[in-house]
């Protein structure tokens, strides 16, 4: 996903929407749904905030070589979940947004991240992929156990039970 945060459009120009989309056509989840988890990232991390214009259905078509209807149910998507709303005439504008943590914070705990566990994880071989199946691993065993006390499940030495998978 790419944030561009240009500010303010000039009187002959259409609005322009601080976000960009971007798709991954290996990554197997719908178009659609990629769109919609990218607006929610957005929401997430602060790059949009409440009134901010999503991009114009015609831009994203014309942008992604994509069916105007995948961009429209992406839409409704985030209508029916209170995070969109649809102004005839104008646009799709953001309507509420999950509560943050500051844009300081983030920077922070993302440098922490990048610098520390995610530098180690590739220092020991770990792939994207494999990155990605031992960190999800970790956040639903800390969801599981409830915050930062969480064990992983299984045996004493953090290895899963029988039955139990690692990703």
């Amino acid at each position: 996903m790419k944030i561009d945060k240009q500010q303010g459009a000039g009187v002959d120009q259409a609005p322009v929407s601080p976000l960009v989309f971007r798709l991954d056509p290996r990554s197997g989840v719908p178009t659609y749904l990629q769109l919609v988890h990218q607006v929610e990232h957005a929401l997430r991390l602060g790059y949009l905030r409440r009134g901010d214009q999503l991009p114009r259905v015609k831009d994203v078509v014309a942008a992604l070589a994509i069916n105007p209807n995948t961009v429209l149910k992406a839409y409704r998507d985030l209508e029916r979940k209170g995070l969109a709303a649809a102004r005839p005439g104008q646009g799709t504008f953001v309507r509420a947004a999950p509560r943050t943590v500051d844009a300081e914070e983030l920077a922070a705990l993302r440098d922490s991240l990048l610098s520390g566990w995610l530098a180690e994880a590739a220092a020991a071989g770990l792939d994207e992929e494999g990155i990605s199946a031992l960190f999800m691993s970790a956040l639903r065993d800390f969801r599981d156990g409830g915050g930062a006390a969480a064990r992983p499940r299984g045996s004493a030495r953090g290895r899963p039970g029988r039955g139990e998978s690692v990703a």
